[in-house]
């Protein structure tokens, strides 16, 4: 909107006064006295984006004299005198045959009616332009990355502004995603593990490109081992068990024989851990190795176990047959000690 006018004087007063008692009197778009509508092609609605140069354009007829802008009741221009403090507001045109308004870097304040009011031969005649003006859209709100368990209901938020109101959209980051609904609010009921990831809101009004931002959802879940595997061994040779796990917080991993806690480096013994895995190895395999070993996997949700049998010694003729995907593991461990008569 115009900001307050300076005091009115000049020779345009008197049409100031006469637009005034126009506006009581006469619908915009109509003639002050009969005779046809407004001359010319002006512009009844005028759409620009926040931050554009919008001109406001009033042509005139033959015999205009004077003309005069408002903005609702206040006086933007009469004539050639400006009544407005706004900088942004001037006259873009002033001849016989146009009279027109431009305002730079629009702004939502901007948006309304304005009048174009001219003084003609025979009488005063007014019209009136709509200004609108649309606003890029701007996610103001969206939820913060969060934490849940599985199983938890979710509700993820976005809020944005825009002229048009823009359009929401969720979209789940992810090979397998599908499409939700559109809308502020996205729920997820009893949310799964390949539920977490990134979730990306899509704020659009078509005024420009979308805006967009994402959330980060962590779903914590109870650690599973999903494979337990052995190389096989051979008696006075090197073993391996790989212990292969998921959970969120990682796990952490513990082996057991038996019923006694293995500790690294004790025993011939070797327990490497990552975040998904652990490799136990065994070396110079004696027979008091041989026996059931348990692979452990906690984190502050829970835990599991599973467990695996090494008890049956591989003969040296029999070696290719020993699993060697796990077993062309242990150069990398211990590359002194392979035997070098595998196969090949």
């Amino acid at each position: 909107m115009v900001p307050p006018l300076r005091s009115a004087g000049g020779s345009h007063q008197w049409l100031a006064i006469v637009f005034l008692g126009l506006c009581w009197f006469l619908p915009p778009g109509r003639l002050a006295a009969p005779g046809g509508d407004f001359p010319g092609s002006a512009v009844d609605n005028l759409v620009v984006r926040k931050g554009d140069t919008a001109v406001l354009r009033c042509y005139l007829e033959d015999g205009a004299s004077k003309g005069a802008w408002l903005n609702r009741s206040s006086i933007i221009f009469a004539g050639s005198d400006k009544w407005s403090v706004d900088p942004r507001v001037s006259i873009a045109t002033a001849n016989r045959r146009e009279y027109s308004l431009q305002i730079q870097d629009v702004d939502v304040t901007d948006d309304g009616p304005y009048t174009c009011s001219v003084q003609t031969q025979h009488t005063p005649r007014t019209m009136q332009v709509h200004l609108t003006v649309q606003v890029s859209p701007k996610i103001f709100r969206i939820s913060s990355d969060i934490v849940v368990n599985e199983g938890s209901n979710v509700t993820l938020v976005c809020l944005a502004t825009g002229k048009p109101e823009p359009s929401i959209s969720w979209r789940h980051i992810s090979p397998s995603a599908k499409p939700f609904e559109s809308g502020q609010y996205l729920d997820i009921y009893g949310i799964t593990r390949d539920q977490a990831g990134e979730y990306e809101c899509s704020a659009e009004n078509d005024v420009s490109v979308p805006d967009v931002r994402k959330v980060k959802v962590t779903v914590n879940f109870v650690p599973t081992i999903q494979e337990l595997k052995s190389s096989g061994v051979m008696l006075g040779g090197n073993g391996l068990i790989r212990c292969e796990g998921a959970g969120v917080p990682a796990p952490l991993f513990e082996w057991y024989k038996g019923e006694r806690k293995l500790i690294n480096g004790q025993q011939g013994i070797t327990i490497k851990n990552y975040s998904t895995r652990s490799l136990l190895t065994v070396t110079n395999v004696t027979e008091e190795h041989f026996g059931n070993y348990t692979c452990v996997a906690a984190n502050k949700l829970g835990t599991t176990n599973a467990s695996l049998p090494l008890n049956l010694p591989c003969q040296l003729h029999l070696e290719y047959l020993c699993n060697m995907d796990i077993l062309m593991e242990l150069p990398t461990i211990f590359p002194a000690r392979m035997p070098n008569n595998i196969p090949g």
